[in-house]
């Protein structure tokens, strides 16, 4: 697979599919993850598209974070290097968790370059607390282990607690030992993410800025993912109401757990 600089960034990147395919997909994955995440999804989709996933800044075989950059600033710059590289688009972007955040803001503000926007549980947490001033008591709550391990700089702590509400839904002592080592390598990237889930910085929300796309958007989630999950996407509804929801039965993390079900969802919308 390929090495390329994109967005000032060492990135490896993936494809998938025919490259004569006349659509194309881009994926970002979530935090603590690498673009082999999407191998399901994206085989599935193989006969609709060519799909390219990168890996995100401290993530996989990309560089590192730079910590005089916002890291959803960071890895936007790389999506839209690789998009341009590319041809320069329209294309179809798909972001799971983390990378949903960074697939609402691209699509405020570089427009051109998409054709579609798909998220699965983006972790925008900002929308959810308005919306649901008793989800932010629920997360200090069940966040609070997370929180008191990051202050006393135990990294597997962090990872073992940030997991138990925003993994797959295997316990900490199911995961595999490389697994566990490499969660708890990168649990300090999830702070670094802390100002754009828990802030609006560009008025994607304050500005009605997603409320202006002018695009086909798709929201889904797992129906057995957490609460956060279905009251921030309940909150997006309220802002694109024109966008269209899937909710992926019996799944937690669809792109991971259920990619075969989570590709169905996609192509339809995309065919449609």
């Amino acid at each position: 697979m390929p090495t390329s600089n994109f967005g000032g960034t060492p990135t490896f990147w993936r494809s998938w599919g025919d490259d004569r395919s006349a659509r194309q997909i881009v994926m970002i994955h979530c935090s603590l993850a690498h673009s082999g995440a999407w191998q399901g999804v994206a085989a599935s989709l193989e006969s609709l598209a060519e799909s390219r996933a990168f890996d995100i800044p401290g993530h996989g075989k990309s560089g590192d974070w730079d910590p005089d950059r916002v890291f959803q600033e960071q890895t936007m710059a790389m999506a839209v290097d690789l998009i341009r590289d590319w041809g320069g688009g329209p294309v179809d972007l798909v972001g799971h968790s983390f990378g949903g955040t960074v697939g609402l803001r691209l699509a405020v503000e570089h427009p051109e370059l998409l054709r579609s926007l798909t998220v699965i549980e983006p972790p925008f947490m900002t929308p959810g607390f308005r919306s649901f001033p008793e989800l932010e008591i629920l997360h200090d709550k069940e966040l609070a282990g997370y929180d008191a391990a990051v202050t006393a700089g135990d990294a597997e702590g962090a990872a073992r607690a940030f997991m138990a509400v925003w993994g797959d839904g295997r316990a900490w002592e199911k995961l595999p030992q490389a697994q566990r080592d490499s969660f708890a390598a990168r649990i300090g990237l999830i702070e670094a993410i802390r100002d754009t889930n828990y802030g609006d910085p560009v008025d994607m929300l304050g500005g009605g800025r997603l409320a202006a796309l002018d695009l086909p958007v798709l929201i889904m989630e797992g129906a057995d993912g957490p609460l956060y999950a279905k009251r921030i996407n309940d909150a997006l509804m309220s802002e694109m109401p024109w966008a269209e929801r899937v909710v992926v039965p019996g799944a937690h993390m669809a792109p991971i757990t259920h990619p075969v079900k989570t590709a169905a969802a996609i192509r339809a919308f995309l065919e449609s």
